[in-house]
């Protein structure tokens, strides 16, 4: 269930993404920096292929029925001026993605869907395409709002599948800083903090496309010079003993389990668990990523 203008839009990103991804891997290999592994690319591919199998599937269930509904009993009606329409509809679909992205670093039952694209050590331009599998599912909830505000689905789905393109092209390393931009877009800057691993660096920046909403919502952090505080490192705080495509998927969801069948919880620690932020613990064990700049907080005051 796809429209003329994401046709378009795939035919004019794919040779684009090629281009890009070939430049960045020649860079790469011309200044030898270990950007690329061909494990780490395979599976950034297999992921974005798993991922647009269910997407596709899925996408006559959430814009032909459930979207297509609630755009039938929107509450305002539409807006009529395509000039308006437009960049009004990219604000909204890009606010609504925000929410859906930091609620997948601070809820440990989506975490534990969108760790998947957080499991790489590496971060370049196929870093991108490792999508979180499951995601397709759920996501068009944070666009019903959206719909019931005189959007129609298909222009939704349009808006995002554009935004994430921008998504995709800010996971480089070769790009510094971005000038002006860095006031009010994502930039790969931005998002490389996002991709950090470091304390200083967990749970930020989560836009796709603008960066005022993380400005906005206390989630926003600047790069930070490696001399001043340290280089970033990518990937999970705790890498994976097994980075098969089975458990780079379910590794997260069997550590849930794992500890809902711990003896002697009470239902709220077993609720927190499941919903809290990662890394919350009843015992200390673990620790969320606001405990840990804490704990790196109070070493460096040492």
């Amino acid at each position: 269930m796809g429209t003329a203008r994401e046709q378009l839009l795939i035919l004019i990103t794919t040779p684009l993404y090629l281009i890009v991804i070939g430049l960045e891997l020649f860079l790469s290999k011309l200044k030898k920096q270990d950007t690329y592994s061909l494990k780490d690319t395979t599976q950034n591919i297999y992921f974005m292929l798993l991922n647009g199998g269910i997407d596709l599937l899925f996408r006559a269930v959430y814009i032909g029925i459930v979207l297509s509904f609630f755009y039938d009993h929107r509450l305002v009606a539409p807006i009529k001026n395509p000039w308006i329409y437009w960049p009004v509809l990219l604000v909204f679909e890009d606010f609504m993605y925000y929410w859906l992205h930091r609620v997948d670093h601070y809820c440990r039952f989506f975490w534990a869907t969108h760790v998947t694209h957080h499991s790489s050590p590496k971060f370049n331009l196929t870093v991108g395409f490792r999508s979180s599998v499951m995601e397709p599912l759920y996501r068009f909830i944070y666009f019903i709002p959206i719909a019931l505000l005189g959007f129609q689905p298909i222009d939704i789905a349009f808006i995002y599948a554009a935004t994430q393109t921008w998504g995709i092209l800010v996971h480089t390393e070769k790009i510094n800083k971005a000038g002006i931009l860095e006031y009010f877009l994502v930039t790969p800057s931005h998002h490389r903090v996002h991709h950090g691993s470091n304390p200083k660096y967990l749970d930020k920046n989560m836009g796709m496309f603008l960066i005022i909403w993380d400005k906005m919502f206390g989630t926003f952090q600047p790069e930070i010079p490696a001399e001043k505080y340290q280089p970033i490192k990518y990937g999970l705080t705790k890498p994976l003993e097994k980075e098969d495509p089975v458990n780079l998927v379910m590794h997260e969801w069997k550590n849930i389990g794992k500890d809902l069948r711990r003896k002697g919880l009470s239902l709220r620690q077993r609720l927190n668990y499941l919903f809290g932020p990662p890394g919350w613990s009843h015992d200390g064990s673990t620790q969320t990523s606001s405990q840990l700049r804490k704990i790196e907080s109070q070493q460096q005051k040492e």
